[in-house]
């Protein structure tokens, strides 16, 4: 094999592609980047055999052929090249010669046969959606998934399509991230939950722009997403996912506007007395057409107020201010509202179009710390 690319889309196409190679495993072949040049493109290949990304890279075909390189080692070879055309050349025992003006690497390399291709993926009626909108989903429901295996539908994230509307949902067990968009037409339903990782690391390699598109494609078992010369195929989460509409109510005995950048910079301050280990909880007491929030830890104490519109009963409520944070921060507009039931009922912070909603259950709060 002989390839001939510019270090610019050699350095652009692995990036995308050692997103898929595992930190650890038993199997050294899934360390390696397949480079495939056995037909008329050049195909950069990983898969940890629950993700796994080809795409296509810029260059130029002199003889074809195919192997497996240490992915780590070529990434950071490439990293440090000139800027300029690299050639990179295998000889009958899969060794890799890759040249770059007066640069010269010698790496072993693998036979590509003993590679583990990607799923096969039938491109049925896909979902097409801008890698704007995918990226925005994505980062404003993410934050909410669980980082430990006890329960591993909680680890990933429902995409559900219903009535021509898309729906994508997170969960911890504190808390729950839901965003909504309308489909410009008609879809079959359907119901998968898709691993937090995988999506994690689609959203660093999505474009972001509005007019670049992203087509998914699903399968009993599969995932598929294809945007700019890239396929990213994932595993779905099996299992029945949680029956969240029991969990959402529209009932509230107190609703409040805010200002959300005000609110969210005085929770900001607050946890600058609050080390992560503490969970100290941020008392919010709500009356009449003010707000105050105090915090007391062994690191001293704070209190601010901000003025609100509200309606309904005063309250007392403590919170994770971390949770909050997490939630406003994903939120782009100017006013947010939130809804209110008892202090150990969750509260609601959504639009009036439910686009997004986030619900967050509070902390219980000791007499002492009301005070």
């Amino acid at each position: 094999m002989k390839i001939i690319c510019s270090k610019s889309s050699l350095l652009k196409s692995v990036s995308i592609a050692l997103k898929a190679v595992p930190s650890k495993t038993t199997m050294p072949i899934l360390e390696c980047i397949l480079m495939d040049a056995t037909t008329n493109q050049i195909k950069f290949t990983t898969n940890d055999m629950e993700l796994g990304i080809e795409t296509i890279v810029e260059g130029t075909i002199e003889e074809k052929g195919k192997v497996a390189l240490d992915a780590k080692i070529f990434y950071e070879i490439i990293r440090r090249l000139p800027d300029n055309d690299v050639t990179i050349k295998t000889d009958d025992k899969y060794a890799a010669t890759i040249t770059c003006e007066k640069a010269k690497f010698n790496i072993p390399g693998k036979s590509g046969e003993d590679f583990a291709y990607l799923p096969m993926i039938e491109k049925d009626e896909p979902l097409t959606i801008s890698q704007y909108t995918l990226k925005e989903m994505i980062r404003q429901t993410i934050f909410s998934i669980a980082v430990n295996e006890n329960n591993k539908l909680m680890t990933g994230e429902l995409f559900e399509i219903k009535n021509n509307c898309l729906k994508v949902v997170s969960l911890d067990g504190h808390r729950i991230s839901i965003r909504k968009m309308s489909l410009k037409k008609d879809y079959s339903d359907r119901k998968v939950v898709v691993p937090g990782k995988t999506l994690s690391e689609i959203s660093k390699i999505l474009s972001g722009e509005v007019d670049d598109q992203v087509s998914i494609y699903f399968t009993k078992n599969h995932i598929l997403f294809e945007f700019d010369q890239t396929m990213v195929v994932s595993r779905l989460i099996e299992g029945e996912y949680f029956r969240i509409d029991q969990m959402l109510s529209s009932d509230y005995e107190t609703k409040l506007k805010i200002n959300k950048k005000e609110f969210l910079d005085c929770i900001d301050r607050a946890t600058l007395l609050v080390r992560e280990v503490d969970k100290k909880p941020i008392i919010i007491n709500i009356t009449d057409d003010d707000m105050e929030l105090r915090i007391d830890s062994a690191m001293g104490s704070m209190n601010e107020e901000i003025d609100i519109e509200k309606e309904g009963k005063d309250i007392m409520i403590g919170f994770n201010p971390k949770f909050l944070i997490d939630a406003l921060r994903v939120i782009d507009d100017e006013t947010v509202t939130i809804y209110l039931v008892n202090p150990k009922a969750p509260c609601f912070i959504r639009d009036d179009e439910e686009n997004y909603t986030y619900l967050i259950l509070p902390v219980n709060i000791n007499q002492n710390q009301t005070r």
